[in-house]
């Protein structure tokens, strides 16, 4: 039976999946530098280590009221279609192994037009996690976007 790996993460009260294979590193929250001329979602850049790195809001993209960063706030770097990005998230709970057996489609009410992103639905026990596709969260215009502010900054 296969397993996959996924680093959880909350949003609101709900808990996300994210494939563990697309993830570099779980920072705490650091400021984050505005950029001007950004779609909203775009939060602004972070000096990592030397390089720069774009932030994105998971908040915005899947409409939740903004919050105020705290002591659990992490921003989890990814790369995403070749592209270093960096996710605020309000927590990271933990590292999962889930089985495939717990692995379910994701209803078709849950994934309309802007919920490609959406790939499946863990179940365990009492909970449900979300997993999301970290390619698909960003749509091409997006990325266009994202690839601007980074150039923009070095």
């Amino acid at each position: 039976m296969s397993t996959m790996q996924q680093v959880i993460f909350k949003l609101d009260k709900e808990e996300y999946g994210l494939d563990i294979m697309k993830v570099i590193t779980i920072e705490k929250y650091q400021e984050v530098v505005k950029t001007p001329n950004t779609p909203e979602y775009i939060t602004g850049i972070i000096n990592l280590r030397g390089s720069v790195l774009p932030v994105y809001s998971l908040r915005k993209k899947f409409h939740l009221k903004e919050k105020e960063p705290d002591e659990n706030t992490k921003i989890i770097v990814t790369v995403t279609n070749g592209m270093k990005i960096g996710f605020i998230v309000d927590s990271v709970q933990e590292i999962l192994n889930i089985e495939d057996k717990n692995i379910e489609e994701a209803p078709k009410i849950v994934t309309g037009i802007n919920r490609k992103y959406i790939k499946s639905i863990a179940k365990m026990e009492e909970r449900m996690v979300i997993l999301i596709d970290i390619d698909l969260i960003i749509s091409e215009e997006e990325q266009l976007e994202l690839g601007k502010v980074s150039k923009e900054q070095e």
